[in-house]
């Protein structure tokens, strides 16, 4: 499983980082970077980032 940002939709508020921190994070100008695009084991935690994305800015590539 990948995770794609639509970075025209994300805001970065965090919301995903706060879910997966071992996926998500925020960088020094408050731009979303994906730490780990392919995180085995941590897929419901992914799937549960996407969900909650308040600007469905992520997506699920397989």
């Amino acid at each position: 499983m990948d995770v794609e940002v639509d970075f025209d939709r994300c805001e970065a508020n965090g919301v995903c980082v706060g879910i997966a921190p071992e996926v998500f994070d925020l960088n020094d100008d408050d731009e979303l970077i994906v730490v780990h695009p392919t995180p085995a084991g941590s897929e419901d935690l992914v799937r549960d980032a996407i969900a909650q994305c308040p600007r469905a800015a992520l997506s699920e590539v397989r």
